[in-house]
C-alpha cells in the first residue's frame, strides 16, 4: 500500500513538472503572457515626421488588435533590416511588418521568412520580387498624377517645374516619378520637367533646387515626392525671395507628399499649395490587421474592402491593399479632374495627432 501511494505521488509530481515545463516553454514562442500573438514591426527610419507618426500609431493599434509587439529600426539600411529579421525569428514572432526602402535587396530575407512560414506584410513599399501576405500601401502612381494635375492646372499648362525625386531604388520613387512624367507629357506638354534625383535626402534636394532656380529663374512649380524636402525647399525659396503669397506673381507653386502636420500648416499659411496625404495611421492599423489575419489563417482576394480601399493582385503571391490618399489643398477644389480636401479637414490624420 505504501509503495502504491509513493508511486502515485511520484507520477503526480512528474505530471506537475511536465505541465510547468509546457507553460514555461509556451511563454517564449509565438505568444506572450495572456495568449496574445507576438509580432515584429521594423520601423524603416525615424528621421522624418511621417515615419515618426507611423511609429507613434503602431503600439496603439497593436493594443487595439490584441497583439504583443516587438520593434526594431533599420534606419534606411537593408543590411540592418536583414539583421532585425533574424532577431525577430529568434524571438519567436508569428508575423513581421516591414517597410523595405531598397525593394530589390530584400528578396533573400523574404525567401527565408517564407521558408519558416512567417507571414510578412510590407508597408508603404512593395518588394520587387518575393512573396508577402499583403502589401499595405497607397497608389503611388496616383501621387504623381495628382501632383501633375494640380501643377498643370495652376501653371495653365506652360512653364517649368522641378521634380525632387525620391530614391529610384524604391518602388515608391519610381512610381511617383514615372507617373508625374507620363501625366505631364500626356496632359501638359507645354510644361518642362526638371527631374532631380535626391535619394530621399533633404540636403541634396535643397542643393539641387537652388542650382535649378539659379539656372532657371522662371521655374514656377516644385513637386516634392516626400516631405523630406519641405524644410530645405522653403529655406531656398525664402533666400531667393520667392516664398511669397500664392496671389503674388513671384509665387512658386509647391506640391508635396505625406500629409504631415507641418505640410498642412504650410498650406494654410500659403507657403506651399498642396500635398497628398499618405495615411500614416492606416499604414500602422492595417499592417497589424493583416498580420493578425495571417496568423488566424484568413485569406483575401482582389476587390473593394470595407475601409474605402481596393485590394489588387500585383503578381502571383502578392496582393496590395491600396489605401485612400487624398489631394489636400487650401480651398478643397477640383484640379484637372482630381478632387481635393481642405487642409483643415478633421478627417486628415495630420490634423489629429493631438
Amino acid at each position: 500500500m505504501r509503495l502504491r501511494t509513493a508511486l502515485c505521488s511520484a507520477v503526480s509530481a512528474l505530471s506537475a513538472l511536465a505541465l510547468l515545463s509546457a507553460c514555461s516553454s509556451g511563454s517564449t514562442t509565438s505568444a506572450s503572457s495572456g495568449g496574445k500573438p507576438l509580432v515584429g514591426v521594423d520601423y524603416p527610419r525615424s528621421d522624418t515626421d511621417f515615419w515618426n507618426s507611423y511609429i507613434k500609431y503602431t503600439p496603439q493599434y497593436a493594443k487595439e488588435l490584441g497583439l504583443d509587439l516587438k520593434t526594431t529600426n533599420s534606419q534606411n539600411d537593408v543590411a540592418k533590416l536583414t539583421s532585425n529579421a533574424q532577431t525577430f525569428i529568434s524571438q519567436g514572432v508569428k508575423g513581421i511588418a516591414m517597410a523595405p526602402q531598397d525593394t530589390a535587396a530584400i528578396a533573400p530575407t523574404l525567401a527565408q521568412l517564407e521558408a519558416k512560414k512567417i507571414p510578412v506584410v510590407t508597408v508603404d513599399t512593395r518588394p520587387d520580387t518575393g512573396k508577402v501576405f499583403m502589401v499595405v500601401r497607397a497608389d503611388n502612381r496616383a501621387y504623381g498624377e495628382k501632383a501633375c494635375q494640380y501643377l498643370g492646372t495652376k501653371l495653365g499648362g506652360k512653364g517649368k517645374v522641378v521634380m525632387l525625386e525620391g530614391g529610384l531604388d524604391s518602388i515608391n520613387g519610381r512610381d511617383r516619378t514615372e507617373a508625374f512624367n507620363d501625366c505631364m507629357k500626356k496632359n501638359y506638354p507645354g510644361i518642362k520637367v526638371l527631374g532631380e534625383a535626391t535619394n530621399w535626402d533633404g540636403a541634396t534636394a535643397a542643393q539641387k533646387l537652388q542650382t535649378d532656380l539659379t539656372a532657371n529663374p522662371d521655374i514656377k512649380g516644385v513637386y516634392m515626392e516626400s516631405s523630406f524636402a519641405l524644410s530645405g525647399t522653403l529655406q531656398v525659396l525664402k533666400q531667393k525671395g520667392l516664398l511669397v503669397d500664392p496671389k503674388d506673381k513671384k509665387h512658386v507653386f509647391i506640391v508635396s507628399n505625406d500629409g504631415i502636420p507641418e505640410e498642412l500648416k504650410s498650406i494654410a499659411e500659403g507657403k506651399i499649395d498642396a500635398t497628398v496625404s499618405q495615411p500614416a495611421d492606416l499604414y500602422a492599423k492595417y499592417a497589424l490587421y493583416y498580420l493578425k489575419a495571417a496568423i488566424d489563417g484568413k485569406t483575401f482576394k482582389p476587390g473593394k474592402t470595407d475601409h474605402d480601399s481596393t485590394i489588387i493582385q500585383v503578381r502571383e503571391g502578392v496582393l496590395e491593399d491600396q489605401l485612400s490618399a487624398p489631394l489636400v489643398t487650401a480651398d478643397g477644389a477640383t484640379y484637372g479632374g482630381v478632387p481635393s480636401v481642405k487642409s483643415d479637414d478633421k478627417s486628415l490624420w495630420g490634423n489629429n495627432l493631438g
